[in-house]
């Protein structure tokens, strides 16, 4: 065999290789994904509930044509459709990890009682203090409690942002 076609199986062989390798990994990582908060669509929710400390529970519903509407007590227009957006959009959180519940004691990561309750579409999820590793956030899903990032925390879709500055 000749030296440049040598050559030539040799690259074809390390491409192969580094290909096989790649793959690999991507599987890998796929495997040991932590996956998202909920298993919903946040564009297909339709139903809403917050409640925070102090306040009385809001609750919104998507009507059909696909503004957001405040129902607790005379129905409404909601002032901010991108809010409720965003609150639905914290059903597809990406999960920085999953322990049961039963690792923790929830008086101790602000989940006895919870720091906000947010449901969608009747999924519930609690949410408690900061991490201490970093800016990330305990949620209960169920039985289990995720750490996800802590800019995922509900606010209140009827303070206007003006009014946090």
């Amino acid at each position: 065999m000749k030296r440049a076609a040598r050559q030539r199986w040799l690259l074809l062989a390390t491409v192969a290789v580094l290909l096989g390798l790649a793959l690999w990994q991507w599987q890998r990582d796929a495997s040991h994904a932590n996956g998202a908060l909920t298993t919903l669509d946040p564009a297909a929710i339709s139903h809403i509930s917050l409640a925070l400390p102090d306040a009385a529970t809001l609750h919104y519903e998507k009507r059909s044509d696909g503004h957001w509407w405040r129902t607790d007590g005379t129905a409404h227009r909601a002032a901010d459709d991108d809010r409720l957006r965003d609150l639905a959009d914290i059903a597809g959180a990406r999960v920085l990890s999953w322990r049961p519940l039963g690792d923790f004691e929830p008086a101790k990561i602000g989940l006895a009682p919870p720091q906000a309750i947010l449901t969608l579409d009747g999924q519930t999820l609690a949410f408690g203090v900061n991490a201490v590793p970093g800016p990330q956030r305990y949620v209960r899903v169920g039985e289990r409690v995720a750490l996800v990032s802590a800019r995922y925390m509900p606010r209140s879709p009827e303070i206007r942002t003006t009014e946090l500055h």
